[in-house]
């Protein structure tokens, strides 16, 4: 489990690449540009999945043109753009504005089609209940069946002093109708950005049990445990998730059994 701090870089930061010696399959960044400036990328061997953070976009990939706008992760739902295998593509900030984008990636050996995820084609949800409750908004999940291989990405928002990842789950090993096997990441916003919050992550042998205080920007690597992670009283808490398993392509959450009583 690694926590890597936040760093503002202009153009595209890597953040989580394919050597990162924790993860097999994810790699995460994050795009910023200013007004007009563009980016030209190569997906090479990985399908991606571009989440617009806030600003303007305009995305261009395989003869295609996507375009969104955010405010920020705590105004407005998400805008999305499936970027496919072996593909070349470019991002412009048409607006006026900082863009900031999130770019997740997983191998992958089928060629789709590219697509967008629009704000009202996000699947948004109320989980859990009392200082457990959350919403979790679901951007590339099970509507993206049939259009993509592995990957799965969608974003969670705490309010202050509410816990999520809650009762404690996992999804590390594969046991069939039980637990998925995936790796995730957690790329974090704070609002007010001052703001922090606190990530937990154990194993049941006790060989993990760690907590982080995780800050605006902050990315953690999920590849193994239990990681329930809380808001700090006055402070939301975003964080964009995404997930990919070397078996199938299946949200099965595994909760820690002293915990389960509370649902």
């Amino acid at each position: 489990m690694s926590l890597i701090r936040a760093k503002e870089v202009e153009g595209y930061r890597e953040i989580v690449g394919k050597d990162n010696g924790e993860l097999k399959l994810l790699t995460f960044g994050v795009l910023s540009l200013a007004p007009g400036d563009r980016y030209d990328g190569q997906t090479g061997e990985e399908e991606k999945v571009l989440i617009l953070l806030e600003g303007s976009m305009r995305v261009e990939v395989s003869g295609k043109v996507f375009t969104g706008k955010r405010n920020s992760v705590f105004s407005d739902r998400a805008t999305a753009v499936y970027l496919p295998v072996g593909e070349h593509f470019s991002v412009i900030n048409d607006g006026t504005s900082e863009m900031k984008a999130g770019i997740c990636g997983t191998p992958a050996t089928k060629r789709y089609q590219s697509f967008q995820v629009q704000p009202d084609e996000v699947f948004a949800r109320v989980v859990g209940k009392d200082n457990w409750q959350r919403e979790v908004h679901d951007i590339v999940v099970k509507n993206a069946e049939g259009r993509v291989q592995s990957i799965i990405v969608g974003e969670t928002f705490n309010q202050a002093g509410m816990w999520s990842s809650f009762p404690p789950h996992k999804h590390d090993h594969y046991i069939p109708d039980v637990e998925a096997n995936m790796e995730e990441v957690y790329f974090y916003q704070l609002n007010p950005k001052q703001g922090f919050g606190v990530q937990a992550v154990y194993t049941d042998d006790r060989s993990v049990d760690e907590a982080f205080r995780v800050t605006h920007g902050d990315t953690f690597l999920v590849s193994r445990g239990y990681h329930p992670v809380c808001a700090a009283g006055g402070y939301q808490l975003y964080y964009l998730w995404m997930m990919a398993g070397p078996v199938d392509r299946v949200m099965i959450p595994h909760d820690d059994l002293a915990h389960a009583w509370v649902k």
